[in-house]
């Protein structure tokens, strides 16, 4: 079944393309991943799916409903989940009352709202960091606390964007074991990520776009040994 169907999607702003005619079919319990340079548009697009930027054309179809143009809020009690690539935690509370606020989007229960962050805090590893205020987590638990606050709305889709950026090569390890579990408690995942161990291990199917535009779609073997990928990520002079 498809959680996620995006058809010919297209926006610029001004004279700049960022997503040009991006098909995407993401299935049920799929990790799905969306690699690509630099501005090549992968956050835009999840900015687009999340409810944050409109297309100028194209549909995003949600379990068969079309989500184009609802906002983001609505979109977070309809399943969509996802955390940013600047984490901006409340750095002077605490990571479970952090936790706890996005739990509020499925309870008006402050008991309720608080169970839940418990179990969230306990999956992503920061049980016994709980009690710490954000602002003095270190980058890899501000990673965690990000996805933790985005599991604590319960969604159906997740998007993760760079969450393992910043990371040590022990710590994506530690990482991409969290990701399985979400994916093992039935949630989908659309994930953007320049670390490409952790994209081997992980995706189903990998997505690769260039200036906004698809150029490569298929398994993490497959599109690592396009041409136009290889063209894209290390330079024609690479490719030659």
């Amino acid at each position: 079944m498809a959680v996620l169907q995006i058809t010919d999607l297209n926006k610029s702003f001004g004279g700049l393309t960022v997503t040009k005619n991006l098909s995407v079919t993401v299935t049920d319990g799929q990790i799905y991943g969306v690699i690509g340079p630099n501005g090549a548009g992968k956050s835009t697009l999840f900015n687009q799916i999340s409810g944050y930027i409109k297309p100028d054309s194209g549909q995003i179809m949600f379990y068969g409903k079309n989500i184009v143009g609802k906002p983001p809020h609505q979109l977070c009690h309809e399943g969509i989940g996802r955390t940013f690539q600047i984490v901006k935690p409340f750095g002077s509370r605490t990571v479970l009352y952090n936790v706890a606020v996005g739990a509020f989007a499925r309870t008006n229960s402050r008991s309720e709202a608080l169970r839940r962050a418990e179990q969230v805090v306990a999956m992503v590893g920061l049980e016994s960091r709980k009690d710490v205020l954000a602002k003095n987590l270190t980058i890899v638990d501000r990673k965690r606390l990000e996805v933790a606050k985005a599991l604590a709305t319960q969604p159906k889709l997740l998007l993760l964007d760079e969450v393992l950026a910043g990371l040590t090569p022990s710590e994506v390890d530690e990482a991409v074991e969290l990701i399985k579990s979400i994916r093992s408690a039935g949630v989908t995942i659309v994930m953007i990520e320049h670390v490409m161990r952790a994209v081997m291990a992980l995706c189903d199917r990998v997505l690769v776009i260039n200036y906004g535009e698809p150029i490569a779609e298929g398994t993490p073997h497959e599109v690592t040994q396009n041409p136009q990928v290889i063209s894209a990520y290390l330079g024609d002079d690479h490719h030659a």
